[in-house]
């Protein structure tokens, strides 16, 4: 049996993200599922880019703040203790927007973890 307690906050932030994301899949000896935490203040988005992936589902759980996640169809907004499912090759981007008045606190957890099914995706104007 393997059990583990991470301090999120004792994790450092990934040095290249427009945001504060700490990956925490490796801290908690996780190889089945990507789970990261995000803080992003008003302005920053989550994601590297509006994306989707082939296989991987996506979980985001709202810890504080609004996060606002915009896809081909709407733009939601996941108040706290809310969480936004996307299945596999669903275009989303998740964001805190500027005019927010606060930073957006999210878990985020991705399976199966995959860096090589991700696509950058390009809505329509």
């Amino acid at each position: 049996m393997g059990y583990r307690v991470v301090d999120t906050d004792a994790v450092e932030p990934a040095p290249d993200r427009p945001c504060d994301q700490r990956a925490l899949s490796e801290p908690a000896g996780l190889t089945q599922m990507a789970v990261n935490r995000f803080v992003a203040e008003p302005g920053e988005q989550i994601p590297l880019a509006y994306h989707y992936h082939d296989e991987q589902e996506e979980a985001f759980f709202v810890l504080s703040g609004t996060l606002h996640v915009e896809t081909p169809e709407e733009t939601y907004e996941v108040g706290p203790n809310d969480l936004f499912a996307v299945e596999p090759e669903s275009p989303q981007r998740a964001f805190n927007p500027e005019d927010a008045t606060e930073a957006v606190d999210v878990v985020a957890v991705g399976a199966p973890p995959s860096a090589d099914d991700v696509h950058a995706y390009e809505p329509e104007p």
